[in-house]
Formats: C-alpha cells, structure tokens, sequence
C-alpha cells in the first residue's frame, strides 16, 4: 500500500463570530475532505509537545512521528537542508526573515510578501556588506533566508517575528540565555540594526515604498540551531523504500530532506493563496506511481490566517479540498495498488491570532477496506468525536502506516 499525507499548513481554526460562532473549516464548502472522512476515520493529534514553541518545524516533524525532545534544532538547520548548506561542527543556523519595520514597530513577518527575486538582491547586498568569515547571508523562498554564525552559542531567545505583528521591536531584539551566548546576542542585535541602516535606503525598498508596497528594511533572524540527527523515515517504516515531499518552503524541504525524501519542485507553487494547486496534485500523483510515501504541504492557509484574512483563509481551504483533495483522492481510487490518506493541518494559526496556537489539530485517514467512523464531516469538533481518539507524539503516523 502507498501513502500520501496531505497537510494544509495552519488550517484549523478558533470560532468565529460572523461565521455563527463555526470555525473556517465548519464554514468552508469542503466536499472531498468530507467524503473522505465520512469513508475513514477521524481523531484529533497534539503536534506540539510539551515546552515547544507552536512553529511549523515542531509540528511537521511531530506530524512525522520525531521524537523532538532528540532531534529538535530549530527550523534553520532545516531551511540549510534544503537549501544544500552544508553545515560544519560548530556552526549555527536560523531562519533569517526579511521583515517590515514601521517606526518603531514589527509591521510584518514577510515584507508585504516580497518576491523572491527582490528577495534575492537584498540578501547579496546584506552578504557583500555585513558577511565575512563568521557570518553568511544565504536566499531562500521570498522572505524565509538563513543567516548561519561559525561558532554561534544557540543559547540565545529569539522571538518568531508572525507572532508579533505590530508590537515594537526593540524589547524583542535577542536575548542571551546563558552568560557564554551573550556574543552571540550581541552580534546578532548588531546585524539586525546595521540591517535596518543598509536596507533604508536601497533603491530596490524606496521602489516598493514608491509603489506603496512594504519595504524588507530588517532581518530578524531566530530559531537557531546546529544540524540535527534524525532517521530516514525507511529506517522506521521498512515499505518506504522511496519517498518524496512536495513544498514551496525550504524549511518543509529540509525535514523531508533528513527524512529521506526526495524534493519535488513544482512551478508557480508560491507559499501564498495563488499557488499552483493542480501543480502540487500532478506531481504528487506522479510520485505515487514511483514512490511508496508522498508529503504533499499547501502554505496557503497559514499565510492567510497570519494576516487574519478570514475569507482569504476559507477560500484557501476550499482550493485545497477542490484542487488537490478531490482530484487526488479521485485519481487514486482507480489504481492496483491502494493508497492510503491523510488529510490535517499541523497547527492552528487562529484568524483572530494572527499566529500558530498548540491545540489538538483533526485529522483523517483514509484507505480502501477501512471501517468507518461516525464521523460524517472533516472539522475540529467532528473530528474530536473520531475512533482514533486523541493521538501524541508517533502515534498518528504509526496508526496512518501500520494499521
């Protein structure tokens, strides 16, 4: 049997009040994922451990059944994965954003969605003027980069700039934890300040300015880290002789990457609501006619919950169950070989938040022959009354591949 995991990237939701107290998912015309779950069974999952921070990396690893007390690192080392930095002993990674500063304030953790391209000419001026021998400036995906310091103490508090929107920034500048990480903080309060004087006044930001855009006149690195240990997913799970994921973000890419997947790039995927959706489903079923285990990540809702768009997230959520659920799920029901489903996000990232919350997310499980639940629809309250019950730590991914 083969194996897709579907995730829509903070999907689930709180209440919402001009929704009828319903969450977006409730809300959200949802056919397929519906279906799927009526067909399946259903449960909840905590996929943010105990003393971890709600971000992306812990979630996609719990999802993955990582024992994150082992092998956490932060989500740098994962983007350097998936960027092909090698990390050396001794050197320290963090996701390096290119953000917008308004006076005294974090505007935004993204730069007004800054293209890659822009992007990219930033972070060269930034390595031709603040890199050297300790400090490297590599591109990402739009405004996710990587800042690695040889020799950097990760001791260090960070905070993840999409949970501070609009709060000042400066009793948010890094903080060491231990007297040793105190360099470390100090070069790194250093760069975001010498950030800020450099990008002011680049002709591509008084462009954007122009345009009525928002400027990237900021990093903010954090979530550092050195590279990690984790097992292929084969060494787990012996019938994923091959595997594959599908993002448009490096850090989804550089977990993939540690687990033994190979990366698949699709054109157009963005990260944002106009991603290439059919993109995403070709490839990810042309994957599983080669490969045992597929996971395929949509960005869309996230990036829509953190701006607190309400419909713009809903509207993600019905691309993702019409435009690659359904088409998907579809397909795959003709095949030989049966293939099993996944359908959840990793966290919420509440509209009303504007950022990623802990809460149990639901998920489904589908495969042909599997007896059903009493679950009739895929959302957070339907899918708290599923016979998988509250699942922690491996046990999602344990239940999805063994069962």
């Amino acid at each position: 049997m083969k194996h897709i995991i579907i995730l829509g990237d903070g999907m689930a939701d709180w209440p919402v009040e001009q929704l009828g107290n319903r969450t977006l998912l409730q809300h959200a015309h949802t056919p397929n994922m519906d279906r799927l779950a009526r067909n399946g069974r259903c449960g909840c999952l905590t996929t943010v451990p105990e003393g971890f921070h709600p971000g992306s990396e812990v979630a996609n690893m719990s999802v993955l059944g990582y024992d994150l007390n082992r092998v956490y690192e932060g989500r740098g080392v994962l983007e350097a994965a998936s960027m092909g930095v090698d990390l050396q002993p001794g050197d320290m990674a963090m996701r390096c954003n290119l953000v917008c500063i308004d006076g005294d304030l974090l505007k935004n953790h993204s730069a007004g969605h800054i293209t890659t391209a822009e992007a990219a000419e930033l972070i060269e001026y930034l390595q031709a003027h603040l890199g050297n021998d300790r400090v490297h400036f590599y591109t990402g995906v739009q405004y996710r980069h990587l800042l690695v310091v040889r020799g950097g103490d990760k001791r260090v508090r960070c905070t993840p700039p999409h949970d501070v929107p609009l709060k000042p920034f400066r009793p948010l500048l890094v903080q060491a934890e231990v007297p040793e990480a105190q360099d470390t903080a100090d070069l790194l309060n250093t760069l975001i300040l010498q950030s800020q004087q450099l990008l002011a006044a680049h002709p591509l930001n008084r462009r954007r300015t122009a345009e009525g855009k928002d400027p990237a006149n900021s990093i903010w690195p954090w979530s550092p880290g050195y590279r990690p240990q984790m097992e292929p997913l084969s060494e787990r799970f012996p019938q994923v002789k091959r595997g594959a994921v599908i993002s448009a973000v490096d850090l989804i890419r550089g977990i993939g990457r540690y687990a033994g997947l190979r990366n698949i790039e699709v054109e157009g995927a963005t990260g944002l609501y106009d991603t290439n959706y059919e993109g995403k489903a070709a490839a990810a079923l042309d994957a599983l006619r080669t490969d045992d285990f597929v996971y395929l990540h949509v960005e869309a809702s996230d990036e829509a919950g953190h701006e607190g768009d309400v419909s713009l997230k809903i509207k993600t959520i019905e691309n993702l169950d019409s435009r690659i659920v359904g088409p998907i799920s579809e397909a795959v029901q003709h095949w030989d070989e049966p293939v099993a489903i996944a359908v959840l996000p990793d966290h919420p990232t509440p509209c009303k938040l504007r950022t990623h919350t802990a809460e149990p997310v639901p998920f489904l499980i589908y495969r042909p022959g599997i007896e059903p639940d009493e679950v009739q629809t895929y959302d957070e309250a339907a899918c708290r009354a599923g016979s998988y019950g509250h699942l922690k730590g491996n046990e999602f991914i344990n239940a999805f591949m063994n069962d």
